[in-house]
């Protein structure tokens, strides 16, 4: 019969035009941005800094050096110092060769100095510097194994169950092997960022874009800029920590604030697409995406991160008795409205191949 021979032959060619469509389509499907591939990084996590909560997590309890970050405990610990009246920040702390023998990110200490113990805060929370980080453990535990030994304990109370410091600093072991070098997980340092947020003016350091340090020196002043490339340009960042080393990987501890609420984010051993040296762009690309997800998935019946704040019956911090750095204009003009940056994250331009 020729109906349906017709018939046949048009429903075969229906089918290799819908066979020809889903073809096309499929290879027209857009693929995932390199930006949110897990194997950018060894772990991260988002938490809620009032609750406590986990937002987000992947890969949140791998073990992996925090680098720099690991200054964030030792702030910790001077701030303990502080509290318990052992220290002030305008006691002078006097250089030794020791302190000034450090390697990596510093501000060049020398041991004919004496600087007060809020400016080597300033110094080793901006700036990062090691050989101000090792000096300020050092002058206030005797040495500076006397004050890992509080870090670790310091840890233990937080929680940090797979936490090891070897370093008031960060800096690689001389044995450049990674097991004996400082340790942790996105979980464990997340604990570490909330407390200090709660209970310590942390904020007031890692918060600051630049600064000059030792106005007083014979060949001027250094300044330093912080790390922490999203402050001023992501809304609500203030904090917390950056840190890098070729074992480590870009790490960084943020922190931002917006409508009351304040999201933590930890994220560790990242890399540029194919483990690529990237100045920590991929890092701060993933960052900036987990801060939005974390405020995404905030709970309606969150606290307020104030309350949780005065619940928590923080001790108020003594006053400065260094003034405040001069702000760039737009940060003056940032502090004149409600606080909250608005500066938009611009992205630099795709390289032509």
């Amino acid at each position: 019969m020729i109906f349906p021979r017709r018939f046949f032959a048009l429903f075969s060619l229906c089918v290799l035009a819908l066979a020809s469509t889903n073809l096309a389509a499929a290879k027209a499907k857009p693929t995932r941005p390199a930006g949110d591939d897990p194997s950018a990084y060894k772990g991260a996590i988002v938490m809620d800094a009032a609750t406590g909560n986990v937002l987000f997590e992947r890969n949140a309890d791998e073990i992996s050096p925090p680098a720099s970050m690991t200054k964030l405990m030792t702030f910790a610990v001077l701030h303990d110092k502080l509290q318990s009246g052992a220290m002030t920040l305008s006691t002078p702390v006097r250089i030794t060769a020791e302190d000034a023998r450090m390697g990596g990110t510093q501000v060049y200490l020398d041991p004919k100095e004496t600087f007060p113990v809020e400016e080597l805060l300033y110094a080793m929370m901006i700036q990062s510097a090691n050989d101000a980080a090792h000096a300020l453990a050092r002058f206030s535990a005797g040495s500076t194994e006397a004050f890992v030994e509080l870090m670790n304990a310091k840890a233990r109370a937080l929680g940090m169950t797979h936490t090891i410091f070897r370093s008031p600093h960060g800096l690689p072991p001389a044995s450049r092997r990674i097991a004996d070098g400082d340790l942790t997980t996105p979980h464990d340092f997340a604990l570490l960022c909330r407390h200090v947020l709660l209970k310590t003016d942390v904020l007031k350091y890692t918060s600051v874009r630049e600064r000059f340090f030792g106005p007083s020196r014979p060949k001027g002043p250094q300044r330093m800029e912080n790390h922490n490339k999203l402050l001023g340009k992501i809304p609500g960042v203030d904090g917390l920590k950056t840190g890098y080393t070729m074992g480590a990987g870009y790490c960084l501890s943020a922190t931002a604030q917006r409508n009351g609420h304040r999201i933590i984010v930890v994220i560790m051993g990242s890399f540029g697409p194919g483990g690529q040296i990237d100045k920590g762009h991929s890092r701060d690309l993933k960052t900036i995406e987990l801060l939005e997800r974390g405020f995404a998935a905030l709970p309606p019946t969150s606290p307020a991160f104030a309350q949780t704040v005065a619940a928590s019956s923080a001790t108020p911090a003594a006053p400065s008795p260094i003034s405040a750095a001069p702000l760039p204009a737009e940060e003056k003009a940032a502090a004149a409205t409600d606080g909250t940056p608005v500066i938009k994250f611009a992205l630099p331009p795709t390289k032509k191949k």
